[in-house]
């Protein structure tokens, strides 16, 4: 590897890293704003002029490979001077805006105008240039062309990611602007990854503008549920409200991008129907009860069905929204503590959803059906269940994050499923199988838990706890744990990562991973 020195650092950078990139492995920035490592680089913002030692000019660091004993200087006279001069040319015709700009607080002109320049304006407020304002361009972008500095990554991305090419650089000289073809609005599902490399208040994304200042808002690292592809991402909340998701980087899974459908999943999950306490069947309608009641009530029931029809009179259809930890420990709980076998997973898209295709979407909507499989919990057993109440053989089913209701049809569980005796419904919202069910467990939404997903791929990801969940929903370790103590009265492990080092202890697939290894990348399910 090419060993050179930036800022009087010695860099031993791969082969074929540019300036800005082997800057990076020793803690020095080197701005910039037209490159982007998934884009190619068309070096036209000139932010990233660097002095070469024996280069008779400044060159731009995204453009520049690395090579055996080259000196470079990204804070010489020369290169500030030219970073204060691209700078001030670049805010010439830029708004005055930034106190009402939604990109405050993560906007790179605002950050590198007060790190690299911090000099007044030369240039007169009334002669700068007019562009469109806040306009409305198709799938929930807006664009203000007063504040794009014409860095192109948003036209790159579209020509070069998903080859749509729905935006294009127009007129020319100090009039250029960024726009849509006339009358042709985008119309995308990648649409948002524009407004994430927008490195300025350009492109923004309708539904987030002015709803949240981003400094007050807290990450977590964690995975998206929207299909089965499980796009690494951060959720950006506060006071337990989510406002937005952004695509996280992992060479794994899905680079640096994420579909607008999983940009936006998150809606689903804070609607008025979330679940905060136990609820009982009491004539016609659910009633709150407390957890202990809830906990005393089911352990109550599930020892009746077993004296007097037996253990495997006690069926669970686990959701394939469950975490890995979660199936196995309910998997752990019905062959210990109840003592059957007649356990289906559910893995269910609804339909007119998004198909798969080249880039990231996939068309199976649930995040952990591979990771059923690993456990050996079958995705289509909701037929034998049917079978087995039919039969008389099946007489209480506990429902695990499965709406099997929806799933079916009203009508269609109704005729399969509407012999059972009894229907306990662990869920995070008042759904269609919770007003079959008598009795309704809240439990905390997937931001709400730690855990881990497991994509089509095998790819084992964590999943983080960002706030705690609403009322009195528990973790479904939690409700686990508890219904296992009052059925046996074992102790059963509580977290996510004595969970997870107990099946990677039993689980063939799982074997050799532990949890703190998932790290922010996740790894592969074992291939033994």
């Amino acid at each position: 590897m090419p060993k050179l020195t930036i800022d009087g650092k010695e860099v031993e950078a791969a082969d074929g890293l540019n300036l800005i990139q082997a800057a990076e492995h020793v803690g020095i920035e080197i701005p910039h704003y037209c490159y982007h490592p998934a884009l190619t680089i068309v070096g036209n913002c000139r932010m990233c002029l660097v002095e070469i030692e024996k280069a008779p000019k400044l060159q731009i660091a995204c453009n520049t490979k690395v090579a055996e004993g080259m000196v470079v200087h990204t804070r010489s006279d020369k290169a500030k001077a030219a970073q204060r001069a691209v700078l001030e040319f670049l805010l010439i015709n830029h708004p005055i805006d930034c106190p009402i700009c939604d990109q405050a607080g993560e906007c790179k002109l605002q950050d590198y105008y007060m790190d690299y320049d911090q000099a007044p304006s030369r240039f007169p407020l009334a002669e700068k240039n007019r562009k469109g304002k806040a306009l409305d361009i198709g799938s929930d972008v807006m664009l203000d062309q007063e504040r794009c500095i014409l860095c192109a990554r948003c036209t790159r991305f579209f020509d070069e990611v998903t080859k749509t090419s729905e935006l294009a650089i127009f007129e020319r000289g100090d009039h250029n602007r960024i726009d849509i073809n006339p009358g042709q609005p985008i119309n995308n599902k990648y649409a948002g990854n524009v407004i994430d490399i927008c490195p300025v208040g350009a492109l923004t994304e309708k539904d987030f503008r002015f709803r949240m200042r981003v400094w007050y808002l807290h990450r977590t690292a964690s995975v998206c549920a929207g299909c089965e592809r499980g796009c690494s991402i951060d959720i950006h909340q506060q006071r337990g409200r989510i406002y937005r998701y952004k695509p996280r980087f992992n060479p794994g899974v899905n680079d640096y991008w994420m579909c607008d459908e999983g940009r936006h999943s998150f809606l689903g999950l804070q609607h008025e129907t979330r679940l905060t306490t136990p609820l009982v069947q009491s004539k016609d309608e659910l009633i709150a009860e407390t957890w202990g009641e809830a906990i005393r009530r089911a352990a109550t029931i599930i020892g009746n069905f077993k004296h007097q029809n037996g253990a495997r009179s006690i069926g669970l259809v686990i959701d394939a929204h469950a975490t890995n930890e979660e199936a196995f420990a309910l998997k752990q709980l019905m062959n210990t503590a109840i003592g059957s076998d007649r356990i289906a997973g559910l893995s269910w898209s609804p339909p007119g959803a998004s198909g798969d295709d080249d880039l990231l979407i996939r068309a199976n909507k649930n995040p952990n059906t591979r990771g059923l499989a690993a456990l050996g919990i079958a995705a289509d057993g909701l037929d034998s269940m049917a079978l087995a109440v039919a039969a008389g053989e099946l007489k209480m089913l506990i429902a695990f994050r499965a709406d099997i209701v929806r799933a079916l049809g009203e009508a269609e569980f109704i005729k399969r499923f509407g012999a059972l005796d009894y229907l306990l419904v662990l869920s995070t919202d008042a759904n269609e199988t919770c007003q079959m069910a008598n009795q309704v467990w809240p439990l905390a939404a997937y931001p709400e838990i730690d855990g881990s997903f497991t994509n089509f791929k095998g790819r084992v990801q964590r999943i983080r706890e960002a706030f705690p969940p609403p009322g009195d929903a528990l973790s479904g370790l939690e409700a686990i744990t508890r219904l296992g103590h009052a059925l046996d009265g074992a102790e059963r492990p509580k977290t996510a990562e004595a969970v997870f080092a107990e099946m990677a202890n039993q689980v063939p697939a799982f074997k050799g991973l532990n949890f703190d290894g998932l790290g922010l990348h996740g790894l592969d399910l074992s291939k033994g």
